[in-house]
C-alpha cells in the first residue's frame, strides 16, 4: 500500500511551489535596499552587515557577530526610517541573523 507522499512530485508541481515562494520575495526591492544601505547606516555596519531579503515587511540583515546584531537592533528605528523613500514597499521591521563565517 502506498501513500500519496510516497510518489515523487512532478516537475510542474515543484515549479509552481518555487514560483509561489519567489512571489513572496521582491528581488528588485532588496537590490534597492542594498544600494541605499551605505547611506543609511554607519560605515562599519555598511561594510560588515548585509541586507539579505525582505519578506512580509521584515528586513533580514546578516551580521558577522552578536555585537553587530546588537548595533543593528539598537539602531533599527533610524535604519527603517532611512527606507521611507521606498513608500509602501519599505520594510517595517528588521531582524538579524548571524552570517556564516567565511
Amino acid at each position: 500500500m502506498t501513500r500519496q507522499g510516497d510518489h515523487p512530485k512532478g516537475l510542474g508541481e515543484l515549479l509552481e511551489t518555487l514560483a509561489g515562494r519567489l512571489r513572496k520575495v521582491d528581488l528588485r526591492l532588496i537590490d534597492e535596499i542594498r544600494e541605499m544601505w551605505p547611506d543609511i547606516v554607519e560605515p562599519a555596519l555598511a561594510q560588515h552587515c548585509r541586507p539579505e531579503f525582505v519578506k512580509n515587511g521584515v528586513l533580514l540583515v546578516s551580521v558577522p557577530s552578536g555585537a553587530f546584531a546588537e548595533r543593528v537592533t539598537m539602531d533599527s528605528a533610524r535604519i527603517l526610517a532611512g527606507f521611507a523613500p521606498l513608500g509602501e514597499r519599505a520594510p517595517t521591521s528588521l531582524r538579524t541573523v548571524l552570517a556564516n563565517p567565511q
